[in-house]
């Protein structure tokens, strides 16, 4: 029990720090797992006697461990079945289809290549290692689009075959394990083929059928209310075990298809409201991934690292600059992707969990029957692994940007609201060189706001189809500027999903009575951050706009602090945003107001009668006047 809570805490604890530092959280998980395992395992007994010692392959029994990992790459799958949406695919169906056939094909056959003469693996090994190798990882992938927002089509293409190639890799691994077991492989080469392709179809046909009418039964419940909200989410994840451990038990290891595609047909369907489950369905998500990683990386031996081959930089090469690029060009050969989207594809190949996992089952199941370098599969593989993750993670931003699918960072603004307050706050952030995009239901204040230059577009920013067309490349915030307060709540909460709850402000609500009646505020959780202060409504800001208000800009100095600043305006002054040194715009809000020091500036919004009147009564003779004003 107690290591059970030390390796739960350990994993959440590191995707947190992965978070803080802002690094890929499976590196920093694998450091982790490489620290409480195999380190750890060399270190205690030097440190605290032969008495110490620390064996990770005792916290869980390898057969429980096999069925555990397996079971948890299927909720992984079928969580990221619930994310993929069939109207993202429209326009690149053909290239995700080639990505996950043709490509998955080249990445085998160049992985099995490289396995056998870099590695020196047995070709049996080789053609395993070749077809765990196939899939990408989603679950980082997903964090890396999230934070990078490439535009086009090239998120879309990664985002369905990172969820789509994890059953077929699966699926191929497990043919070839089979093949290995059964002594198939050491048989004709065209009867071992046909015998995969059987087994391929198979999975397939059974899986996908299966998933769909899982699926379609589990909405139809839904829909009629035939199972009570509370008991919905237990109720799902009881239908994915049950599928996913039925489709095993009918059709080996169809289970992964059954529940990709069970997660899919629930996405899709409109009937049934499923956003809770894929909340849950998220944070089981991390936790199930969190746990994985420190177990499975914590087995591995410094034993068998030593084993590894000194060529094996050499293999994540190939994997690298040969195998993806090359399976990307030719899967993409007559697509309309430009060629900015293809090299970014082809630079988005890191491998996560499933790849782990898959490794880790095989590698469990071929050491107990004795076959000679099984211990090897799992040391390649997280290898792999590690130095994608880092790789692609630490340089996919900067090679998006260098080739012009995503602009340099997230911290643009998304505005809704594009009437005066609107107009005037994203002038004043578009002369930082912060990007906007103004939204807005109003046809004439979307026209006038493209008349003033701003990025503006006419629609409900709540619609899926808006939704749709918003380019949110170099967007990474969401101010809600409308004069409906639940207009703005719900423009948090709908977009917090996308940012982040951080990242969701609004202006504070009206203070407003109905049939005699003070109207109670929104819960917190049902509103975003507060902008400017509680008395900064949009009625307060547009009666000062209206009296002569202006948006200015005013650096700050050694002299002219903060306190100073807002003494030269006669305490009139809303502070809205903090212009740091290096150029990064902050919102202030009534939670939490960022520190102010000289070298930066702040945007807000000042009566320059009150100027006026202190320059009158001898400000403008005070050591301590402020620089000129802009904007």
């Amino acid at each position: 029990m107690l290591w059970l809570a030390i390796i739960l805490a350990l994993g959440i604890g590191s995707q947190w720090l992965a978070w803080w530092l802002r690094l890929p959280s499976i590196l920093v998980l694998l450091l982790t797992g490489f620290l409480v395992g195999p380190v750890a395992r060399w270190a205690t007994p030097l440190l605290f006697g032969a008495s110490y010692s620390i064996n990770p392959n005792a916290w869980v029994d390898s057969t429980v461990l096999l069925q555990l990992v397996s079971l948890s790459v299927g909720l992984i799958l079928f969580e990221g079945g619930l994310t993929l949406n069939f109207r993202e695919i429209t326009g690149v169906r053909s290239v995700v289809f080639a990505l996950v056939t043709i490509g998955a094909a080249i990445t085998w056959a160049i992985g099995t290549v490289a396995g056998k003469y870099l590695l020196g693996l047995n070709w049996n090994l080789a053609v395993l290692l070749g077809a765990v190798l196939i899939v990408t990882g989603p679950t980082v992938i997903g964090p890396l689009l999230r934070h990078i927002r490439p535009s086009g089509k090239s998120g879309r293409v990664l985002r369905w075959e990172g969820i789509i190639i994890d059953p077929i890799g699966a699926m191929a691994a497990v043919l070839a394990f089979e093949a290995i077991s059964s002594g198939a492989a050491k048989h004709a080469v065209a009867a071992t083929a046909s015998g995969m392709l059987n087994g391929a179809l198979a999975t397939v046909l059974f899986g996908t059928t299966i998933g769909v009418v899982a699926a379609l039964v589990l909405a139809f419940l839904i829909y009629r209310f035939w199972v009570p909200d509370y008991l919905q989410v237990p109720m799902v994840l009881m239908v994915v075990t049950l599928v996913f451990a039925g489709s095993n038990t009918i059709v080996h290891e169809s289970g992964l298809f059954s529940v990709t595609v069970m997660g899919m047909v629930l996405a899709n369907q409109r009937k049934a409201a499923v956003r809770h489950i894929v909340e849950f369905k998220e944070t089981l998500t991390v936790v199930l991934i969190a746990v994985l990683f420190i177990v499975l990386s914590a087995r591995v031996e410094l034993s068998t690292l030593k084993q590894l081959s000194p060529w094996s930089a050499l293999f994540v090469l190939a994997m690298v600059v040969v195998a993806r690029p090359l399976s990307v060009f030719i899967s993409c050969a007559g697509s309309a992707l430009s060629w900015s989207e293809r090299i970014f594809i082809a630079w988005m190949a890191p491998r996560g969990i499933v790849a782990a996992a898959v490794a880790s089952v095989f590698a469990l199941r071929l050491r107990a029957q004795g076959v000679e370098g099984a211990r090897l599969l799992v040391p390649y593989v997280f290898l792999v692994i590690v130095c994608t993750v880092a790789l692609y993670g630490l340089t996919a931003g900067w090679v998006a940007r260098r080739v012009g699918v995503a602009r340099v960072g997230n911290s643009g603004f998304l505005i809704i609201g594009a009437d005066l307050l609107g107009r005037e706050i994203g002038q004043a952030l578009l002369k930082e060189n912060v990007e906007v995009l103004l939204v807005d239901t109003n046809l004439g204040s979307v026209s006038e706001a493209r008349l003033a230059g701003l990025p503006a577009i006419a629609g409900n920013a709540l619609s899926g189809q808006v939704a749709e067309r918003i380019e949110l490349s170099g967007i990474g915030r969401l101010i809600a500027l409308t004069s409906n307060d639940d207009l703005n709540a719900l423009a948090t909460v709908h977009y917090a999903r996308l940012f982040g709850r951080a990242a969701a402000f609004q202006l504070a609500e009206r203070a407003r009575r109905e049939h005699g009646l003070t109207k109670q505020k929104a819960h917190h959780e049902l509103t975003g951050r507060t902008l400017f202060g509680t008395d900064m409504n949009y009625e307060e800001l547009l009666r000062r706009l209206a009296n002569g208000g202006k948006i200015r800009k005013t650096p700050l100095t050694s002299k002219f602090d903060f306190s100073t600043y807002q003494k030269q305006y006669g305490g009139s002054a809303v502070p809205m945003f903090l212009v740091s040194e290096t150029g990064d715009v902050t919102p202030f809000t009534s939670d939490a107001s960022p520190t102010r020091k000289a070298g930066q500036s702040v945007i807000g919004l000042v009566q320059p009668q009150a100027s006026a009147d202190k320059s009158a009564n001898g400000a403008a003779s005070d050591p301590t006047a402020p620089p000129r004003a802009t904007g």
